[in-house]
């Protein structure tokens, strides 16, 4: 590879499809490459150092994010950090490759502002916030607490959808992961 990649930024609400529609891009498009973001908490059982996460202390972090070494980060109500590595994504990018973010709404926003055209910002919407809580039940996985704090979250990241590149509609899995298959050939190929 030759030219210098772009980045692909898939955003959903939870249970909005985007693990799925990142595992099949994934298969579907040899250039792309997953960006392994750092975290602040502890490797869980069979997790690997620079497969599943940076792993890095809280001292560490913040030094990083002082150094301004994060694309974007977040830290989370139980004071877990996460962030992208800015040296990570620019050491892919500079081979040719398409690197796939899997981040939070803001954090999609402020890399699209850094890369511009270079970025392609897709946003993942469940039809409705009852589909969505469907979904979520369906799961198996949450507790009432959480599933209320995910659809609060899902509200809120939903309003920003309008400022993304472009929103696909997860009502029929086949029929958006086409839509979006499409979207991401186009903008790799331009």
């Amino acid at each position: 590879m030759s030219k210098k990649g772009k980045i692909l930024i898939l955003v959903s609400p939870s249970g909005g499809g985007k693990s799925t529609m990142t595992k099949r891009l994934l298969k579907d498009f040899d250039q792309l490459k997953f960006s392994v973001s750092a975290t602040t908490r502890e490797p869980r059982k069979g997790e690997q150092e620079g497969v599943h996460y940076h792993y890095l202390s809280k001292d560490v972090f913040k030094e990083k994010i002082e150094n301004n070494e994060f694309l974007e980060w977040e830290e989370f109500y139980n004071g877990t950090m996460y962030g992208t590595l800015r040296s990570v994504v620019e050491n892919e990018l500079n081979k040719g490759y398409f690197i796939l973010l899997d981040i939070d709404v803001l954090g999609a926003l402020n890399v699209k502002e850094l890369y511009g055209d270079k970025a392609l910002a897709l946003f993942i919407q469940p039809p409705s916030l009852k589909v969505l809580k469907e979904r979520l039940i369906a799961r198996g996985t949450e507790t009432e607490v959480s599933l209320e704090t995910r659809l609060e979250r899902a509200e809120k990241e939903m309003k920003y959808a309008p400022k993304f590149d472009t929103i696909v509609i997860n009502d029929d899995l086949e029929t958006a992961y086409s839509q979006i298959k499409e979207t991401v050939s186009t903008f790799i190929n331009s």
